[in-house]
């Protein structure tokens, strides 16, 4: 047997207060969702002003890095290099704004952001998975 590290509500408030202290410093309206490593919903948190639509997009992003352990930008580039056949992957949400969450080199969960252009909701997202990485 092994023994895994694992995101507490406690840790999913902390990613979302940097994401959100992150979009109010840059003036954006943003969706926040934090995701286990299963890719199951924590923590969704929508400020004021936010599109309805963001809070299914954000969580598809955060699903979307915890199943392919990778950010949801890498993906993008991927499909915008010709790999099509990609977006018949299951779950598959390929729009920056997703980034795994690790902790000591181990996937804990993602976060995912919506509400902005790709590149600014990856700029939050980015701030979130952060404060975990430190921890390291």
């Amino acid at each position: 047997m092994q023994t895994k590290f694992a995101l507490t509500l406690a840790d999913a408030r902390r990613i979302a207060e940097a994401a959100e202290a992150k979009a109010r410093e840059s003036g954006w309206n943003v969706v926040i969702a934090i995701v286990d490593d299963g890719g199951h919903l924590m923590l969704l948190q929508r400020l004021d002003g936010t599109q309805p639509a963001s809070s299914e997009i954000a969580t598809a992003k955060a699903r979307t890095a915890a199943l392919f352990k990778r950010p949801t930008k890498a993906l993008e580039e991927a499909v915008a290099s010709g790999r099509t056949a990609m977006l018949a992957l299951p779950g598959l949400t390929p729009v920056e704004g997703g980034a795994p969450i690790l902790y000591r080199g181990e996937l804990v969960g993602a976060i995912g952001v919506s509400g902005v252009q790709s590149f600014q909701d990856g700029i939050v997202a980015a701030a979130g998975a952060a404060i975990v990485a430190e921890d390291s």
